[in-house]
């Protein structure tokens, strides 16, 4: 038997051989030195022994930790915090809303958004914070018999045993298992799916997820997580020991500046005996500030300081910090640290953190509008309608606020030059109507107004044309567009 099928055996995995045959044990020769508990040198936050990695997750323990310090972390650092809350400002200051094209549609969205438990407006700003350092957001729905009405109760992701994913195709979860109550109670909810199972799921997935998960049904939203690893992980996860040391950093030097502050006298006796010096010692009394202190020539008194570096650390922390602020994608000067940076440089600094907060706004918009038509859904149900996802009246929106205020004069002057180029090049028959309104539409997109050029064409053509019969109309004159005279009239 090799020794790859020995440690599968081992390990409890099936290699398909038979198992009969005893397996011997092999011991190899290992040893090991390390310091002992009090070795004084720096050790990791994270890693206690219960943070090795499982394929693609990781152990509970580990998974339960991450939490813990999380949450500790965005509590009692406050860089961890600035990472957090930063974001979370830029995302979510202006409110969020969701849309709906259609009325009907409109109004059980608002009812849902607004109602006293969900309370959307109020919580979502703890939820999104919540889904950042805890890498995961589950929702348990109860759906109201009748009208189809849903209420989301928030699941602790503290609470969650495990997720299971489809065994057929393991990029999908298909059920969510707690952990045991102080009853002994244990949760099975089934993950939402919008749509059919007999549809979207093998048979077998299907018989799994009716008989095993019979305790309702959740929403479930996962961050940084490999496509098929099963549960999600913190965004401070990476920088969690570094965030730890920073903060250890910053105590020590503050012991450091309150030794340095310290200081002893130092009195020396010239020809004293012991006898003598230590009579002294009983009988001395430090100099208070602007007092007198008189002595012989025999009597020596000099204060002392310890003489521990006084060098400037401030390169050190600097260096410690933006290792953790570069992991986030932060620059320097977002968090009290303006280094070497002008205006221009920091416009410049500022565009990859944009991009990433560009990316969670896009999938908390995609998460958003998931459990809008899971509303939508769970009331087209009770009245038999099968909805249609690519009609616009089935679309659900939500709407964000702007990530950065847009300095405009610089857009406005490009359009106005790009205008003013076009209309000479279709003048001159060099570009056609539509290349050129394409060519404004690139210039547009920078004002956040995004539209297709062929479609505004015709638009505004007909628009041009109900507006110059209005003219027309109002001219008593009846003059032709070239101020020709107008024809004369039939007899």
């Amino acid at each position: 038997m090799g020794m790859i099928n020995r440690f599968k055996k081992f390990a409890g995995i099936d290699t398909g051989e038979d198992t009969s045959e005893t397996i011997r044990t092999v011991r190899e020769a290992a040893a090991a030195q390390g310091a002992g508990d009090d070795g004084g040198s720096w050790r990791r936050l994270s890693g206690d022994g219960q943070g090795s990695m499982n394929d693609r997750d990781l152990q509970p323990m580990a998974q339960e930790r991450m939490q813990k310090l999380a949450e500790y972390l965005w509590q009692s650092n406050l860089l961890a915090n600035r990472l957090v809350e930063l974001p979370l400002a830029y995302l979510l200051a202006e409110g969020v809303t969701l849309q709906c094209a259609e009325d009907t549609h409109q109004k059980l969205l608002n009812a849902f958004w607004a109602d006293p438990i969900n309370n959307w407006p109020m919580k979502l700003e703890g939820r999104v914070r919540a889904l950042g350092l805890m890498g995961e957001q589950c929702y348990v729905a109860s759906v109201r018999e009748g009208d189809g009405f849903v209420r989301l109760g928030y699941l602790d992701p503290r609470q969650i045993a495990t997720v299971v994913n489809d065994p057929y195709n393991p990029e999908q979860p298909i059920g969510v298992v707690t952990k045991r109550d102080s009853r002994g109670r244990q949760y099975k909810y089934r993950v939402i799916v919008l749509g059919e199972e007999s549809e979207l799921f093998s048979a077998g997935t299907v018989r799994i997820r009716a008989e095993d998960f019979t305790d309702g049904e959740v929403l479930l939203f996962q961050l940084n997580k490999f496509p098929n690893g099963s549960r999600g992980r913190s965004d401070l996860l990476g920088q969690m020991d570094w965030l730890d040391a920073y903060d250890g950093f910053l105590f020590a030097e503050l012991d450091r500046i309150d030794y340095l502050r310290r200081f002893v006298w130092d009195v020396t006796l010239s020809g004293a005996d012991d006898e003598a010096v230590k009579k002294y010692q009983k009988e001395f009394v430090a100099p208070a500030p602007n007092s007198v202190w008189v002595h012989n020539e025999s009597v020596t008194l000099a204060p002392k300081t310890p003489g521990l570096d006084a060098a400037d650390t401030s390169q050190s922390a600097r260096l410690l910090r933006n290792h953790v602020l570069g992991g986030a994608t932060v620059p320097e000067h977002w968090f009290g640290g303006g280094g070497d940076v002008n205006r221009a440089a920091a416009s410049e600094m500022g565009e990859p953190t944009f991009k990433m907060y560009s990316m969670r706004q896009g999938y908390l918009k995609r998460m958003l509008e998931e459990i809008g038509r899971y509303v939508l859904l769970c009331h087209a149900r009770t009245t038999g309608v099968v909805p249609d996802w690519a009609d616009d009246a089935w679309q659900v929106t939500a709407v964000f606020p702007e990530l950065l205020n847009r300095d405009i004069t610089k857009f406005a002057s490009a359009m106005q030059t790009v205008t003013s180029a076009v209309t000479q090049l279709i003048a001159a028959g060099l570009m056609t109507e539509e290349t050129a309104l394409k060519t404004v539409a690139d210039v547009a997109q920078r004002f956040g107004q995004d539209f297709d050029a062929k479609t505004e064409l015709a638009a505004a053509r007909t628009e041009h044309a109900a507006r110059q019969a209005e003219k027309d109309a109002r001219d008593v004159f009846r003059l032709p567009p070239n101020n020709a005279p107008p024809e004369p009239e039939p007899a």
